[in-house]
């Protein structure tokens, strides 16, 4: 299992700080959200600076993947606005979305992951899910040309909001080999039927991103480990018995005030976890001794 740390929790850093601090802390990867602070991917020297960043996690031998939930990176006044599901506005998201695909191309990102907005008051189902299909079916012929795994996010109160949303999305869409699934083992807490280790079950060998954080159940609030009601070994063990090696990176976006001092805890309640989920796992030579 390889553990990732989230940009969004690094606001107030400065990104080559912040990667620095990362791996420091004996993180092996970022998930980095495309925004302002760090990267604007609409910015004109937006090409120079993907490469200076590629220089640098390779400098700190640090994964990447990439993360488009940026609050208002292109409406300054409506959060998250446009999605894929709003009355207007929806083609630059998929602008976004497609330069996601291509600076995770250039980066060697792991996945791009992405979620489906808000249905706007008076929008049937219907149109929404007309509306969803759509926009993503813009999105994966450019991921299937250049390999980039797109993750998609099952986001309380969005649209799409549990996994069985996200899977039904992907029966729409044909099941492209690309279209994979992003977990947030908090939401498992939060809103999932089945919890955390449930969610990762089902969804498999689909999972292509993670991000850490824990939740209470109906609150969508990121919080330190330890703040939540999450067993953090046992979803450690069910992402390990689900095979999965990819980045699992903690997300806590509202913490960076003390970042540094909460991506080391959270590395430390990781570890623990971890050889705790290791210990509780039954030994392969049970059962057969003499």
């Amino acid at each position: 299992m390889r553990f990732g740390y989230g940009s969004n929790g690094f606001w107030d850093h400065r990104l080559d700080d912040a990667l620095a601090i990362i791996a420091d802390l004996g993180y092996e990867g970022t998930a980095l959200t495309l925004d302002h602070p760090h990267l604007d991917p609409f910015a004109a020297d937006a090409g120079e600076r993907v490469r200076r960043i590629g220089t640098r996690l390779a400098e700190l031998d640090l994964a990447v993947v990439v993360e488009t939930g940026a609050r208002y990176l292109m409406d300054p006044r409506r959060k998250h606005e446009p999605t894929l599901v709003s009355d207007e506005g929806r083609g630059k998201r998929v602008e976004l979305l497609r330069r996601a695909v291509r600076i995770g191309h250039d980066l060697g990102a792991e996945a791009v992951s992405f979620w489906s907005g808000i249905l706007p008051d008076g929008v049937s189902g219907a149109q929404g899910w007309s509306r969803l299909v759509a926009g993503v079916e813009q999105v994966l012929p450019l991921a299937d040309e250049l390999g980039v795994d797109c993750a998609f996010e099952p986001e309380p109160g969005m649209f799409a909001e549990r996994l069985s949303d996200v899977l039904e999305l992907r029966e729409r869409l044909g099941s492209p080999k690309r279209f994979r699934v992003t977990v947030d083992v908090g939401h498992g807490v939060c809103n999932e039927p089945d919890g955390p280790e449930g969610t990762v079950r089902r969804a498999g060998d689909l999972i292509a991103n993670v991000q850490l954080d824990d939740m209470r159940p109906g609150v969508h609030e990121h919080l330190e480990f330890g703040d939540g009601e999450i067993d953090l070994p046992g979803v450690l063990g069910a992402l390990e018995g689900a095979g999965y090696r990819g980045l699992a990176a903690v997300e806590l976006p509202r913490h960076g005030h003390a970042a540094p001092l909460v991506a080391e805890r959270s590395m430390r309640a990781l570890r623990e976890a971890l050889a705790e989920a290791r210990r509780r796992r039954p030994s392969a030579t049970e059962g057969v001794r003499a």
